[in-house]
């Protein structure tokens, strides 16, 4: 059984604007948790590895990333309202793509049920010292995603492309909405 929470999660493929529009929101003054696999390859990068290195070993890598995300749920509180970037059932696809098995993520996205799921519409595909996609990779993960989060009964509720201001201001008018 999950565990209800008031937790966010901002989702989408490689470049679609979740970091900036998870920014803003820090800067607002909500609480919100950054995504993991950056984070991690922030980490090894700055010990002097390159992506390649970090990922030379991509079930490694998808675990790590995966029980980052675990460790990090389970010390939230499922009564505060959180922002996610990206959440456990993302794993599901990453797996997937990467030919692992997903049994593991499939059962850590059961632990937490999220408030509501924002699924943010690509925008143009750029390259960055963390991503390792394509654009078609990335097409890829986007379909990957939002079968993921449906099989687990999510409604997902569709970000289109216009500025950050305006994404930041649906994603908090849906939240006073749902808190109301």
């Amino acid at each position: 059984m999950w565990t209800q929470t008031k937790w966010y999660v901002i989702t989408g493929a490689p470049c679609s604007g979740k970091t900036s529009v998870i920014l803003e929101l820090e800067r607002r003054g909500y609480c919100v948790v950054h995504e993991a696999a950056r984070a991690y390859i922030d980490e090894q990068r700055a010990l002097g590895l390159t992506l390649d290195e970090i990922k030379s070993d991509i079930s490694s890598f998808e675990h790590r990333i995966l029980f980052r995300k675990v460790d990090t749920e389970i010390r939230l509180s499922p009564g505060d309202t959180v922002f996610l970037d990206r959440g456990i059932p993302d794993s599901m696809a990453y797996f997937s793509i990467e030919g692992l098995d997903d049994t593991v993520p499939i059962r850590e996205s059961r632990r937490y049920r999220y408030r509501a799921v924002f699924f943010f519409e690509r925008l143009t595909f750029e390259t960055d010292a963390a991503r390792s996609e394509d654009d078609r990779k990335a097409a890829q993960l986007e379909a990957l995603l939002k079968e993921g989060y449906r099989s687990l009964g999510y409604k997902l509720i569709q970000m289109p492309v216009v500025s950050i201001e305006k994404r930041v201001e649906l994603v908090l008018s849906y939240l006073r909405k749902a808190e109301s």
